[in-house]
């Protein structure tokens, strides 16, 4: 089950509690991988295609949280690898395509291996947040 990380739960409970609520969440959300567990460092694949992917952040892709946990509601597919990705451990969520803030992660159910040709699909409910 994965985590808010410290700029999202910040962000959070400043919204929630006693800041003037100015914080605004991104209208799109980019749904990336990583090798390296995010609470350590963040360590994206590079070349061979990889790129993060945009998903819109509403209520029909990320529908309401249910016991302190929300995930997505449609399937999240990364372009096909055109070399090795390595071995993927965890799921991120920025706010953007490149760079951006890190607001979330996940760790994936099992690790994969991605060679020149795999897709990585996320299905439903892959991605899960907690708080």
């Amino acid at each position: 089950m994965g985590a808010l990380s410290d700029a999202g739960a910040n962000a959070t409970l400043d919204a929630m509690l006693g800041t003037s609520h100015a914080t605004t969440w991104p209208a799109t959300v980019y749904v990336g991988l990583s090798t390296t567990d995010p609470g350590v460092s963040v360590t994206e694949p590079t070349g061979g295609a990889y790129a993060r992917v945009a998903v819109t952040n509403n209520s029909t892709n990320f529908p309401a949280a249910v016991s302190r946990q929300k995930s997505n509601a449609a399937t999240i597919t990364f372009p096909t690898a055109t070399g090795a990705w390595g071995t993927l451990t965890h799921l991120v969520l920025f706010t953007a395509a490149t760079g951006g803030t890190l607001l979330a992660s996940d760790a994936l159910s099992a690790s994969q291996s991605v060679l020149a040709g795999d897709v990585v699909v996320v299905p439903v409910a892959g991605l899960v947040v907690s708080m």
